[in-house]
């Protein structure tokens, strides 16, 4: 019984620690996390040496406890696996709900690459765009892989590359792409408008894992003439399925 308490306490106290990180804090000291979970400094300075000593967390300096890299590599591994497996619940919920091509992407770059996808027969889309690269700055999923990155990280990815023209919308330089994105950020979700190709509309928005990084973008995508009109109401579907799956990934508490 003493070990199992022991055991949860410890979990708390590493939970406490990750807690202030995705605070924005750069880990805490003994009092911070007695003071966060409302325990005994005794019990939790325990608790956080025997977490130490695991290797679940570090100190930095004589004070501040950090995660250690053995946890953060571990949550980074469950985190990947989780996009891959309840990221297809997610298509195919999103999917089932709109009847449209449903995708969820990455960045890798200054492009964009799919890594699932959900077609419904209905979407009247040919071939597979899973593994295939498409240029950030005009793909479906561009804005919302950038969307909390500063506008000079932006510039960044893009300092060497060529805005062509893909579409009749299509982005024309870097400034006009971080208008558009601040103006998805307003909005909640992106919305890319013929800027792939010509008749091609979507929306998208970020998944966020347990550092609170975004990691991927979920996407509905098909023709202007059949998202459009219903952009609203598929902007409900898309945020309930984004929060879901950021549930499982570990960027939303449930």
């Amino acid at each position: 019984m003493s070990k199992t308490s022991s055991m949860g306490r410890g979990m708390m106290a590493i939970l406490a620690v990750g807690a202030r990180h995705a605070q924005g804090y750069d880990g805490g000291t003994v009092a911070d996390v007695a003071a966060d979970l409302d325990k005994d400094r005794s019990q939790v300075s325990r608790s956080l040496k025997g977490a130490l000593q695991e290797g679940f967390l570090a100190r930095r300096d004589q004070r501040k406890y950090s995660l250690g890299w053995t946890i953060l590599t571990d949550a980074q591994l469950v985190a990947e696996q989780r996009l891959k497996t309840d990221g297809l619940t997610a298509l195919e919920g999103l999917a089932s709900e709109t009847n449209e091509a449903c995708f969820l992407g990455v960045l890798s770059g200054n492009s964009t690459v799919t890594i699932g996808e959900q077609v419904p027969a209905s979407a009247n889309l040919v071939g597979s765009w899973l593994g295939r690269p498409y240029p950030a700055y005009c793909s479906d999923a561009g804005q919302a892989l950038l969307w909390d990155a500063p506008d000079e990280e932006v510039r960044k990815i893009f300092e060497s590359v060529e805005f062509v023209k893909h579409g009749p919308n299509t982005p024309s330089s870097v400034e006009d792409f971080l208008a558009r994105l601040n103006d998805a950020r307003v909005r909640g979700y992106s919305i890319v408008d013929e800027e792939a190709e010509p008749g091609l509309y979507s929306l998208a928005a970020p998944i966020r894992d347990f550092k609170g990084e975004v990691a991927a973008a979920l996407q509905i995508v098909g023709p202007k003439s059949r998202i459009e009109p219903h952009r609203e109401t598929y902007a409900v579907a898309l945020h309930s399925w984004q929060e879901w799956l950021e549930s499982m990934v570990g960027g939303r508490l449930q």
